[in-house]
This record gives C-alpha cells, structure tokens and sequence, in this order.
C-alpha cells in the first residue's frame, strides 16, 4: 500500500493492522511534503514566533524558543507528553494508529520531512509495535499522550511490546535493524498532534460492528425459525413501506433465511397472531444499528483522510487551528456504543426466550435435555447475559457530553473521544459474548427440533458451530463449549469486512 496516494478507508486500515500489509510513501507524497517543509525551515530561521515552529505549546504558546533549542524541543515534547497509563493499546490498534498518522502527515500540510513518515512505515513493516497505555487522552489536543508513546519509539526512546510486555525499545529495534532519527523543527508536535487513537479505535471497531450486525441478523434468523416466528414481518412490503436504508438490508436478509425451512412450514397455520418484539422488529432494530454504522464509517473514513495536527501548512500560511479537536469522533463513538447496547439488549431477550418455558413454545425448559430439574440446562447463561447489559448500559452513557479544561485554560473544552472510543471497544466485547450465547442456545435448540430442519442458510451456519457443541444430555460444564463458540464470533467478526449489505440493495 502507498501511503499518501489514495485515501484511506476502514477495510485498507483493517489490513495493514492486522494481516501486516506492507506499506510505503508514495513518491507524490514526497513532493508535497518537500514543499511545505521548505515553509516550515523558513519560519524557523525568522526572529517572528509563529507556534508550533519556533514557540512553546499549549499554555507556553507564547513563549518564544531559540532557535539552538528548538531541537530539544522536539525530544522534550515527547518526553513530557508520554503519561498514558492502565493497560496497553491491543497491537492492532497501535498499528492503526501508526498507520493513520503517516498517511495524515503524507497529505503535505505538516511540514515534516518524509523520512519521519518512511520511518514511521519501517516500524509497521517491521512489526515494531510500541507500547502505549490506553488512558490519557482528552481527546484535544488530539491524543497527545498515546500519539507521544508512538513517537518516543521514532527517536530510540519508550516502550515497545514484546509478547505483550514493554520493553525498553532501544534495546528492540537495534535487534531489527532500525535506526533512530533526530526530529527537527515542528517534527514532534506534528507527531503528536493528532486523532489518531481515537480514530484508529473506531476504525476497527467499525469493521467489526458491520460483521457483528451481519453474524447477529445470521443468529437472530436462526433464533426465529426455532422459536416458530412468523416470515410476515419481513414481507418486502414492509421494507417498502417505510424508507430506512439499513431496516430494508436486515429485512431482505432475515427472509432470505427462512426459505425452505420445514420450521416456518409445520407452523402456518397456528392462531399465533404477532410474534414478540425481539422476533418481530429485527429489521426495525439490527437495521437502525446498521445505519449508525454507516453514519460511523463515514466519520471516521473522513476523519483519515484529513490533517488533524496544528498549525497546519497552507501554501506559504501557518494556520493555527483545531483540526485536532475529537468531537466528530466522540460523538460517532458514544452513538455506536448507544446503539451497539441496545442490540445487545435485543439479544438477551432472544436469549431469555429460547431458554425460558413460558416462552420457547415445544423447546425443553431451559434447553435441559435430561430430567427437568435434576438437570438446570443453559437457564443460568441467560443470567451472565443479563449482567453483560447491564454493564453496558453504565457505558453507554456518552463521555462526549463532559468536558474538562486542560492546559491552564488555554485548551478550556475538550471532546473526552478517546474514552468515548475505549467504552464502544468494551460494549463491543460484550455484544461479541452476548452473541456468542445466542449462537449456543440455538444452535442447541435446532438439536432439540430435530428430524425437522431448518432453511439451508441456517443449517449452514449450525454446521459451522455443532462440533463445537457439548453432546451430553444432562448437565456439563459449557464453558467449552461456550469459549469455542466465541471464539468462532470473534474469529468472524474480525476479518476485514466486504460490504456484505450490497447484495441486500
């Protein structure tokens, strides 16, 4: 992949976080950021403070630099702005985030030199992931902390992860072969500068909440057939009907797998008039949820393609600026982890419904194949779904809506996204386990069904998952079965998502 030729999108991130493709800066990325250094070099040899060249940062905006120090401003920038705490950044993250900074700075508005954007691309081709503790952040100006933690790493200083532990990371890349540079005028600022954490966390968690929504209408199918639903609601009248785009893709895909199922046809004629909600309205609610994504992708593919650092270089101007402030993400992050919760409410009542006797008309109480009561089935899983929502009801509550002044009032409202984006991360897990447990009481009461079958698609995607069910009648320990099972969710949930809803259009 050339870095600074086309621009990003979630799925080109995706690859480069996770299956390593390997990247390089792009020659007309090379001219543009030659041109806009030659500004910069300028500026820094002029007696006229103009910040972020020749100046202080923050509160010391004013505070001009001489010109023999403004070297060690660079180091000392990273220096004092790497105060992350808690645990690490997961690698795939860190390696979006380097990712999302070098093309950011390839766009020509920084005024780095290209061997800062080249050395940030050796590190992703060498797999040197450094270590960065994921609180910090406000979220303006930009994730300095984070984005400190990465930079270090430029310069032969910090922490790189080795097998999930910091390392001194002069001791790593000496062994790689990667050699330190000095940073010159604007270089540090410019590196941590930025969205880039906060971006690089809602980028992967965009492509993995598409799959999820996608394996979720897949389960929830599954979860209808076996609890007899009616295929009245997804008639394609009601997708013509009213004119959200992601409730007519979740529609055409739920009718789509009841086709053929001797489930919907020993049923047509029972005097059951309306299903539930949690049957009824799954295009209704997993369609809303697939159009935040979309309103999600969106941001964030716009947020990556632009210059978030400050000053920015324009032409022969320094524009001092707040491209870097994270609301547009807060805002898409803590709407996902909104909506995100509530799909995960959705499926614990489908959960509640497969297990529970008043309400899985002909299933065993609780999905117990052995002796009732002697035997308690998968009834208490229903319990662990309860507790995951309500979990992630606490962090839905938006962090976007808080705000606290930093740096001696000069930065006196910031966007708090990267803790917006941690929360969507979490809920996100928690949505993954809540599916996972649909998967296994269904998958269980398809078993239970039995000799009828399913539609073809829902009998592919039990086949998929019935080695990896417990055969025993009576009571077993399931969190075997249960961690294969989730397993598999993650496992599709992470590939890098291909437009699935296209077909559906």
């Amino acid at each position: 992949m050339f870095i600074g030729e086309n621009d990003l999108d979630v799925r080109s991130i995706v690859k480069v976080a996770r299956s390593n493709e390997r990247v390089t800066l792009s020659p007309s990325a090379i001219d543009r950021m030659k041109v806009s250094r030659t500004v910069v070099e300028r500026l820094a040899s002029s007696e006229k403070p103009v910040y972020g060249v020749n100046t202080g940062f923050g509160a010391f905006a004013t505070t001009k630099i001489p010109k023999d120090r403004l070297l060690s401003l660079q180091r000392n920038i990273l220096l004092s702005h790497a105060c992350g705490v808690g645990e690490p950044l997961p690698p795939d993250v860190v390696r979006a985030m380097i990712l999302t900074r070098a093309h950011t700075l390839a766009l020509g508005h920084s005024g780095v030199r290209p061997v800062v954007v080249e050395k940030l691309c050796e590190m992703l081709n060498k797999s040197i992931v450094p270590y960065i503790p994921s609180r910090g952040s406000v979220g303006a100006s930009g994730d300095l902390a984070p984005l400190a933690h990465v930079a270090l790493v430029l310069i032969g200083e910090g922490e790189v992860l080795i097998d999930g532990e910091p390392r001194p990371a002069r001791d790593v890349i000496r062994s790689l072969d990667f050699e330190p540079i000095q940073l010159f005028e604007k270089e540090g600022l410019s590196l941590v500068n930025g969205t880039q954490a906060m971006s690089a966390c809602l980028a992967l968690a965009v492509n993995d909440a598409l799959n999820l929504v996608r394996l979720s209408t897949e389960v929830a199918a599954l979860s209808a057939d076996v609890l007899f639903a009616s295929t009245d609601p997804y008639d394609e009248a009601v997708a013509r009907t009213r004119k959200h785009r992601g409730q007519a893709i979740i529609l055409r895909m739920m009718r789509e797998r009841f086709e053929s199922s001797q489930l919907r046809a020993s049923h047509l004629n029972c005097p059951r008039v309306q299903d539930a909600y949690s049957l009824r309205c799954i295009p209704q609610v997993h369609g809303a949820v697939l159009d935040v994504l979309f309103f999600a992708k969106k941001v964030v593919e716009d947020e990556v393609n632009s210059v978030t650092d400050n000053p920015i270089i324009y032409g022969e101007r320094v524009i001092s600026q707040g491209n870097f402030h994270g609301e547009p993400l807060a805002f898409a992050a803590d709407f996902l982890c909104i909506a995100l919760t509530d799909l995960g409410n959705m499926i614990e009542r489908r959960i509640d419904r497969l297990l529970n006797p008043k309400l899985n008309e002909g299933l065993p109480p609780f999905l117990a194949f052995g002796e009732a009561g002697v035997n308690s089935g998968l009834m208490i899983w229903q319990y662990t779904a309860a507790a995951l929502c309500n979990e992630n009801k606490v962090l839905a509550h938006p962090a976007s809506t808080d705000t606290i002044p930093t740096s001696g009032f000069q930065e006196d409202h910031v966007s708090m996204g990267m803790n917006a984006c941690l929360k969507l991360l979490k809920v996100l897990d928690n949505v993954e386990t809540l599916l996972a447990i649909e998967l296994m009481c269904g998958a269980r009461a398809l078993q239970a069904r039995r000799p009828m079958k399913s539609s073809q698609l829902n009998e592919e995607l039990f086949s998929r998952v019935e080695d990896l069910l417990e055969s025993a009648s009576d009571d077993t320990y399931w969190q075997s079965s249960f961690r294969k099972i989730r397993h598999f969710v993650d496992q599709t949930i992470k590939t890098t998502h291909m437009e699935w809803w296209r077909a559906y259009e």
